[in-house]
Protein backbone atom coordinates (compact mmCIF):
# COMPACT_ATOMS: atom_id res chain seq x y z
CA UNK A 1 0.00 0.00 0.00
CA UNK A 2 1.39 3.27 -0.80
CA UNK A 3 1.97 5.40 2.47
CA UNK A 4 0.79 8.19 0.34
CA UNK A 5 -3.04 7.40 0.05
CA UNK A 6 -5.14 9.73 0.90
CA UNK A 7 -8.51 8.42 3.66
CA UNK A 8 -10.96 7.63 0.80
CA UNK A 9 -8.10 5.92 -0.97
CA UNK A 10 -6.87 3.51 1.66
CA UNK A 11 -11.13 3.02 2.23
CA UNK A 12 -11.09 1.15 -1.11
CA UNK A 13 -7.84 -0.23 -1.87
CA UNK A 14 -6.07 -0.64 1.63
CA UNK A 15 -5.00 -4.15 2.53
CA UNK A 16 -6.24 -5.70 -0.99
CA UNK A 17 -4.54 -9.25 -1.64
CA UNK A 18 -5.61 -10.39 -5.58
CA UNK A 19 -5.38 -14.21 -5.93
CA UNK A 20 -3.85 -15.30 -9.18
CA UNK A 21 -7.19 -14.75 -11.17
CA UNK A 22 -7.25 -11.07 -10.85
CA UNK A 23 -10.66 -10.61 -8.97
CA UNK A 24 -11.84 -6.84 -9.09
CA UNK A 25 -13.39 -7.54 -6.00
CA UNK A 26 -11.57 -8.71 -2.64
CA UNK A 27 -11.87 -12.52 -2.55
CA UNK A 28 -14.44 -13.82 -0.41
CA UNK A 29 -12.57 -17.04 0.88
CA UNK A 30 -15.25 -18.56 2.35
CA UNK A 31 -13.50 -21.86 4.08
CA UNK A 32 -13.59 -22.50 7.39
CA UNK A 33 -10.21 -24.98 7.12
CA UNK A 34 -7.08 -24.83 3.99
CA UNK A 35 -5.16 -27.65 2.59
CA UNK A 36 -1.18 -28.00 2.06
CA UNK A 37 0.65 -29.41 -0.44
CA UNK A 38 2.90 -31.71 2.01
CA UNK A 39 2.73 -32.76 5.20
CA UNK A 40 6.12 -30.40 6.09
CA UNK A 41 3.93 -27.43 5.01
CA UNK A 42 1.09 -28.36 7.55
CA UNK A 43 3.74 -28.58 10.16
CA UNK A 44 5.74 -25.43 9.35
CA UNK A 45 2.35 -23.26 9.14
CA UNK A 46 1.12 -24.86 12.42
CA UNK A 47 4.63 -23.64 14.00
CA UNK A 48 4.63 -20.14 12.32
CA UNK A 49 7.66 -20.91 10.36
CA UNK A 50 5.68 -20.57 7.40
CA UNK A 51 3.52 -17.98 6.39
CA UNK A 52 -0.29 -19.09 5.38
CA UNK A 53 -3.33 -20.07 7.05
CA UNK A 54 -4.83 -23.03 8.57
CA UNK A 55 -8.12 -22.83 9.86
CA UNK A 56 -10.40 -19.77 9.58
CA UNK A 57 -11.16 -19.44 13.39
CA UNK A 58 -7.27 -18.84 13.51
CA UNK A 59 -7.21 -16.89 10.47
CA UNK A 60 -8.84 -16.35 6.80
CA UNK A 61 -7.63 -14.48 3.72
CA UNK A 62 -10.74 -12.16 3.39
CA UNK A 63 -11.27 -11.48 7.24
CA UNK A 64 -7.27 -10.34 7.38
CA UNK A 65 -7.83 -8.02 4.30
CA UNK A 66 -10.80 -6.26 6.45
CA UNK A 67 -8.11 -5.92 9.32
CA UNK A 68 -5.65 -5.03 7.31
CA UNK A 69 -7.80 -1.85 5.82
CA UNK A 70 -9.12 -1.10 9.30
CA UNK A 71 -5.40 -0.65 10.70
CA UNK A 72 -4.51 1.14 7.47
CA UNK A 73 -8.12 3.68 7.93
CA UNK A 74 -7.12 4.37 12.37
CA UNK A 75 -3.46 4.61 11.61
CA UNK A 76 -2.55 1.51 13.87
CA UNK A 77 0.10 -0.60 13.44
CA UNK A 78 -2.69 -3.88 13.79
CA UNK A 79 -6.24 -4.87 13.69
CA UNK A 80 -7.79 -7.68 14.78
CA UNK A 81 -11.57 -8.52 13.45
CA UNK A 82 -14.31 -10.53 16.34
CA UNK A 83 -17.82 -11.83 15.53
CA UNK A 84 -19.60 -8.36 16.82
CA UNK A 85 -18.45 -5.15 19.01
CA UNK A 86 -18.92 -6.58 21.90
CA UNK A 87 -16.33 -9.36 20.96
CA UNK A 88 -14.06 -7.15 20.77
CA UNK A 89 -14.27 -5.25 23.81
CA UNK A 90 -14.55 -8.24 25.98
CA UNK A 91 -11.76 -9.46 24.27
CA UNK A 92 -9.63 -6.63 24.97
CA UNK A 93 -10.97 -7.05 28.50
CA UNK A 94 -10.76 -10.54 29.38
CA UNK A 95 -7.74 -10.59 27.93
CA UNK A 96 -5.60 -7.59 29.49
CA UNK A 97 -6.65 -8.18 33.02
CA UNK A 98 -6.08 -10.30 35.88
CA UNK A 99 -7.70 -11.10 39.43
CA UNK A 100 -7.01 -7.43 41.70
CA UNK A 101 -6.60 -6.04 38.43
CA UNK A 102 -8.60 -2.41 38.91
CA UNK A 103 -10.59 -0.48 36.15
CA UNK A 104 -11.39 3.03 35.50
CA UNK A 105 -14.59 4.04 33.40
CA UNK A 106 -17.06 6.45 32.51
CA UNK A 107 -20.29 6.13 33.93
CA UNK A 108 -21.94 6.13 30.25
CA UNK A 109 -21.56 3.46 28.75
CA UNK A 110 -23.05 1.04 26.65
CA UNK A 111 -25.76 -0.67 28.71
CA UNK A 112 -24.21 -4.55 27.98
CA UNK A 113 -20.31 -2.78 28.37
CA UNK A 114 -21.70 -1.97 31.59
CA UNK A 115 -22.84 -5.46 32.16
CA UNK A 116 -19.22 -6.35 31.50
CA UNK A 117 -18.13 -4.28 34.23
CA UNK A 118 -20.52 -4.47 36.87
CA UNK A 119 -21.62 -8.10 36.57
CA UNK A 120 -19.06 -10.51 34.82
CA UNK A 121 -15.78 -8.86 35.70
CA UNK A 122 -15.99 -9.02 39.45
CA UNK A 123 -16.66 -12.61 39.74
CA UNK A 124 -13.38 -13.35 38.09
CA UNK A 125 -11.76 -10.66 40.92
CA UNK A 126 -11.83 -7.56 38.51
CA UNK A 127 -13.38 -4.17 40.34
CA UNK A 128 -14.20 -1.01 38.39
CA UNK A 129 -14.33 2.65 39.79
CA UNK A 130 -16.85 4.69 37.59
CA UNK A 131 -16.68 8.44 36.79
CA UNK A 132 -18.17 11.26 34.97
CA UNK A 133 -16.92 10.85 31.84
CA UNK A 134 -16.68 14.89 30.78
CA UNK A 135 -15.21 15.49 34.41
CA UNK A 136 -11.76 15.71 33.59
CA UNK A 137 -10.91 16.42 37.62
CA UNK A 138 -12.64 13.10 38.28
CA UNK A 139 -10.28 11.19 36.41
CA UNK A 140 -7.46 12.40 37.74
CA UNK A 141 -8.93 11.73 41.67
CA UNK A 142 -9.57 8.17 40.38
CA UNK A 143 -6.02 7.85 38.62
CA UNK A 144 -4.53 9.08 41.55
CA UNK A 145 -4.33 5.03 42.44
CA UNK A 146 -2.89 2.52 40.26
CA UNK A 147 -5.12 1.18 37.46
CA UNK A 148 -4.63 -1.61 34.62
CA UNK A 149 -7.01 -0.05 32.26
CA UNK A 150 -9.09 2.67 31.23
CA UNK A 151 -12.00 2.69 29.17
CA UNK A 152 -14.76 4.88 27.75
CA UNK A 153 -16.38 5.72 24.78
CA UNK A 154 -16.84 9.01 23.31
CA UNK A 155 -19.25 10.50 22.22
CA UNK A 156 -21.23 8.58 24.62
CA UNK A 157 -24.02 6.63 24.01
CA UNK A 158 -27.56 7.83 23.94
CA UNK A 159 -26.71 11.47 25.62
CA UNK A 160 -23.56 12.49 23.53
CA UNK A 161 -21.50 13.37 26.54
CA UNK A 162 -18.26 13.89 25.70
CA UNK A 163 -14.58 12.49 27.42
CA UNK A 164 -10.98 14.45 26.49
CA UNK A 165 -9.38 11.97 25.29
CA UNK A 166 -5.77 13.80 25.23
CA UNK A 167 -6.63 14.98 28.82
CA UNK A 168 -7.07 11.19 29.78
CA UNK A 169 -4.54 9.36 28.32
CA UNK A 170 -2.42 11.90 29.57
CA UNK A 171 -3.65 10.82 33.63
CA UNK A 172 -3.68 7.06 32.54
CA UNK A 173 -0.20 7.16 31.28
CA UNK A 174 1.32 8.36 34.78
CA UNK A 175 -0.15 5.53 35.71
CA UNK A 176 0.73 3.00 33.60
CA UNK A 177 -2.84 2.42 32.54
CA UNK A 178 -3.88 1.11 29.27
CA UNK A 179 -6.42 3.47 27.45
CA UNK A 180 -9.48 1.65 25.77
CA UNK A 181 -11.67 3.84 23.39
CA UNK A 182 -14.87 2.79 22.02
CA UNK A 183 -14.80 5.17 19.07
CA UNK A 184 -18.24 3.73 17.28
CA UNK A 185 -20.53 6.80 17.45
CA UNK A 186 -17.93 8.93 16.69
CA UNK A 187 -16.40 6.21 13.18
CA UNK A 188 -13.16 6.37 11.94
CA UNK A 189 -14.26 8.80 10.17
CA UNK A 190 -14.60 11.58 12.55
CA UNK A 191 -12.20 10.75 15.74
CA UNK A 192 -9.03 9.69 16.11
CA UNK A 193 -8.48 8.49 19.44
CA UNK A 194 -4.86 6.89 18.94
CA UNK A 195 -3.47 10.24 17.92
CA UNK A 196 -4.55 12.10 20.84
CA UNK A 197 -3.03 9.46 23.05
CA UNK A 198 -5.32 6.17 23.28
CA UNK A 199 -3.52 3.05 23.40
CA UNK A 200 -6.85 0.83 22.31
CA UNK A 201 -9.52 1.52 19.95
CA UNK A 202 -12.67 -0.67 19.60
CA UNK A 203 -15.58 -0.52 17.04
CA UNK A 204 -18.90 -2.66 16.44
CA UNK A 205 -18.63 -3.07 12.59
CA UNK A 206 -22.59 -3.65 13.15
CA UNK A 207 -22.72 0.05 13.12
CA UNK A 208 -21.30 2.50 10.80
CA UNK A 209 -18.75 0.31 9.14
CA UNK A 210 -21.00 -2.12 7.63
CA UNK A 211 -23.85 0.69 7.45
CA UNK A 212 -26.92 -0.79 6.00
CA UNK A 213 -27.86 -3.42 8.61
CA UNK A 214 -26.50 -6.41 6.75
CA UNK A 215 -24.77 -8.08 9.24
CA UNK A 216 -22.39 -8.50 12.67
CA UNK A 217 -18.69 -7.29 13.05
CA UNK A 218 -16.45 -6.28 15.50
CA UNK A 219 -12.57 -4.92 15.56
CA UNK A 220 -9.60 -3.77 17.41
CA UNK A 221 -7.43 -1.25 16.29
CA UNK A 222 -3.87 -1.65 18.53
CA UNK A 223 -0.53 -1.98 18.38
CA UNK A 224 1.45 -4.96 17.12
CA UNK A 225 2.85 -5.97 19.92
CA UNK A 226 -0.74 -6.22 22.10
CA UNK A 227 -2.34 -7.71 19.14
CA UNK A 228 0.51 -10.41 19.29
CA UNK A 229 1.23 -11.06 23.26
CA UNK A 230 -2.30 -9.82 23.99
CA UNK A 231 -5.31 -10.75 21.53
CA UNK A 232 -3.77 -12.99 19.71
CA UNK A 233 -3.81 -15.85 22.52
CA UNK A 234 -7.56 -15.18 23.80
CA UNK A 235 -8.88 -15.22 20.13
CA UNK A 236 -6.96 -17.94 19.31
CA UNK A 237 -8.57 -20.40 22.17
CA UNK A 238 -12.06 -18.53 22.64
CA UNK A 239 -12.96 -18.07 18.91
CA UNK A 240 -15.19 -14.98 18.56
CA UNK A 241 -14.64 -15.40 15.28
CA UNK A 242 -15.42 -12.90 12.36
CA UNK A 243 -16.90 -14.73 9.37
CA UNK A 244 -15.46 -14.55 5.94
CA UNK A 245 -18.38 -13.50 4.84
CA UNK A 246 -19.28 -11.19 7.11
CA UNK A 247 -15.36 -9.64 6.55
CA UNK A 248 -16.17 -9.37 2.59
CA UNK A 249 -19.50 -7.36 3.47
CA UNK A 250 -17.61 -4.91 6.13
CA UNK A 251 -14.79 -4.18 3.41
CA UNK A 252 -17.68 -3.01 1.28
CA UNK A 253 -19.08 -1.03 3.63
CA UNK A 254 -16.01 0.66 4.12
CA UNK A 255 -15.39 1.94 0.53
CA UNK A 256 -18.32 4.32 1.22
CA UNK A 257 -17.96 4.57 4.83
CA UNK A 258 -16.75 8.52 4.96
CA UNK A 259 -19.40 9.38 1.92
CA UNK A 260 -22.10 8.14 4.06
CA UNK A 261 -20.95 9.52 7.53
CA UNK A 262 -20.30 13.34 6.17
CA UNK A 263 -23.76 13.14 4.35
CA UNK A 264 -25.61 12.25 7.70
CA UNK A 265 -23.33 14.35 9.90
CA UNK A 266 -24.61 17.39 7.62
CA UNK A 267 -28.27 16.02 7.92
CA UNK A 268 -28.06 15.30 11.60
CA UNK A 269 -27.02 19.03 12.01
CA UNK A 270 -29.46 20.26 10.22
CA UNK A 271 -32.15 18.10 12.17
CA UNK A 272 -30.63 19.35 15.44
CA UNK A 273 -31.15 22.82 14.83
CA UNK A 274 -34.24 22.38 13.94
CA UNK A 275 -35.41 20.36 17.10
CA UNK A 276 -33.73 22.96 18.96
CA UNK A 277 -36.02 25.75 18.16
CA UNK A 278 -39.01 23.53 18.12
CA UNK A 279 -41.32 24.53 21.07
CA UNK A 280 -42.55 20.93 21.64
CA UNK A 281 -38.76 19.99 22.27
CA UNK A 282 -37.03 20.42 25.81
CA UNK A 283 -33.78 19.35 24.80
CA UNK A 284 -31.78 18.96 21.88
CA UNK A 285 -28.01 17.19 22.62
CA UNK A 286 -25.91 17.22 19.96
CA UNK A 287 -21.84 17.72 20.05
CA UNK A 288 -22.56 20.33 17.04
CA UNK A 289 -24.87 22.66 18.83
CA UNK A 290 -23.25 25.72 20.73
CA UNK A 291 -25.30 25.01 24.01
CA UNK A 292 -23.73 21.39 24.32
CA UNK A 293 -21.44 21.07 26.94
CA UNK A 294 -18.69 19.33 24.97
CA UNK A 295 -19.40 21.36 21.97
CA UNK A 296 -16.19 23.26 22.62
CA UNK A 297 -14.16 19.56 23.44
CA UNK A 298 -15.94 18.50 20.07
CA UNK A 299 -14.22 20.95 17.59
CA UNK A 300 -10.92 20.41 19.27
CA UNK A 301 -11.28 16.49 18.69
CA UNK A 302 -13.49 15.53 16.48
CA UNK A 303 -13.18 16.68 12.48
CA UNK A 304 -17.49 17.03 12.57
CA UNK A 305 -20.17 16.30 15.16
CA UNK A 306 -21.63 13.22 13.74
CA UNK A 307 -24.54 11.68 12.55
CA UNK A 308 -26.12 10.79 16.01
CA UNK A 309 -28.37 13.00 18.14
CA UNK A 310 -30.55 12.93 21.20
CA UNK A 311 -33.71 15.19 21.94
CA UNK A 312 -36.46 15.44 25.07
CA UNK A 313 -39.92 15.92 24.04
CA UNK A 314 -41.14 16.27 27.86
CA UNK A 315 -44.02 14.42 29.32
CA UNK A 316 -42.44 11.60 30.18
CA UNK A 317 -42.39 7.97 28.50
CA UNK A 318 -46.23 8.20 27.34
CA UNK A 319 -45.10 11.35 25.45
CA UNK A 320 -41.70 10.08 23.66
CA UNK A 321 -43.96 6.87 22.78
CA UNK A 322 -46.32 8.94 21.14
CA UNK A 323 -43.27 10.25 19.21
CA UNK A 324 -41.86 7.24 17.90
CA UNK A 325 -45.22 5.68 17.13
CA UNK A 326 -46.35 8.41 14.92
CA UNK A 327 -42.77 8.19 12.91
CA UNK A 328 -43.45 7.01 9.81
CA UNK A 329 -39.99 7.44 7.67
CA UNK A 330 -37.55 6.88 11.00
CA UNK A 331 -37.93 3.30 11.56
CA UNK A 332 -37.96 2.41 16.01
CA UNK A 333 -34.77 0.61 16.15
CA UNK A 334 -32.13 -0.22 18.82
CA UNK A 335 -29.42 0.42 16.29
CA UNK A 336 -27.55 2.44 14.53
CA UNK A 337 -25.66 3.80 11.48
CA UNK A 338 -27.84 2.41 8.91
CA UNK A 339 -28.54 4.39 5.69
CA UNK A 340 -32.19 4.45 7.00
CA UNK A 341 -32.86 6.79 9.94
CA UNK A 342 -33.57 4.99 12.97
CA UNK A 343 -35.04 6.32 16.57
CA UNK A 344 -35.25 4.50 19.77
CA UNK A 345 -36.36 5.11 23.37
CA UNK A 346 -33.17 4.34 25.44
CA UNK A 347 -34.72 3.83 28.63
CA UNK A 348 -36.54 0.85 27.88
CA UNK A 349 -34.37 -0.28 25.03
CA UNK A 350 -30.37 -0.18 25.05
CA UNK A 351 -30.02 1.42 28.76
CA UNK A 352 -33.02 -0.30 30.42
CA UNK A 353 -30.81 -2.74 32.44
CA UNK A 354 -29.72 0.43 34.34
CA UNK A 355 -31.13 1.52 37.92
CA UNK A 356 -33.52 4.12 37.28
CA UNK A 357 -31.66 6.36 39.65
CA UNK A 358 -28.72 5.28 37.60
CA UNK A 359 -30.62 6.61 34.27
CA UNK A 360 -31.55 9.96 35.63
CA UNK A 361 -27.61 10.56 36.90
CA UNK A 362 -26.72 9.92 33.17
CA UNK A 363 -29.24 11.92 31.94
CA UNK A 364 -31.56 8.60 30.10
CA UNK A 365 -34.51 10.65 31.07
CA UNK A 366 -37.76 8.73 30.22
CA UNK A 367 -38.38 11.34 27.75
CA UNK A 368 -35.63 11.13 25.77
CA UNK A 369 -35.26 9.72 21.92
CA UNK A 370 -32.07 9.05 20.13
CA UNK A 371 -32.00 9.42 16.62
CA UNK A 372 -29.17 7.54 14.10
CA UNK A 373 -29.59 10.17 10.88
CA UNK A 374 -29.38 8.00 7.58
CA UNK A 375 -28.99 9.30 4.03
CA UNK A 376 -32.69 10.18 3.33
CA UNK A 377 -33.48 13.94 1.66
CA UNK A 378 -32.80 15.98 4.82
CA UNK A 379 -36.27 17.74 4.29
CA UNK A 380 -38.41 14.42 4.29
CA UNK A 381 -36.79 13.99 7.51
CA UNK A 382 -37.28 17.20 9.35
CA UNK A 383 -41.16 16.54 7.57
CA UNK A 384 -41.65 13.08 9.89
CA UNK A 385 -40.05 14.60 13.06
CA UNK A 386 -42.79 18.02 12.23
CA UNK A 387 -45.83 15.61 12.01
CA UNK A 388 -45.01 13.30 14.83
CA UNK A 389 -43.91 16.13 17.52
CA UNK A 390 -47.13 18.35 15.90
Amino acid sequence: MSRNWRRRTRLVHAGTERTPWGETSEVLALTSGFVYDRAETAEARFAARAEGYTYSRLGNPTVRMFERRMAALEGSEEAAATASGMAALTAVLFATLRAGDRVVASRLLFGSTRELLTELLPRFGVRTDFVDGGDVEAWARALERPARLVLFETPGNPTLELVDIRAVAHLARRTGALVVVDNVLATPVLQHPLRLGADVVVYSATKHIDGQGRCLGGVICCSEAFRRDVLTPWLRHTGPSLSPFNAWVLLKGLETLELRVRQATETAGALARFLADHPRVTAVLYPGLPCHPGHALARRQMEAPGPILAFRTGGGKARAFAVLDRLRLFRISNNLGDARSLATHPATTTHRRLPPEERVRLGITDDLIRLSVGLEDPEDLREDLEEALR
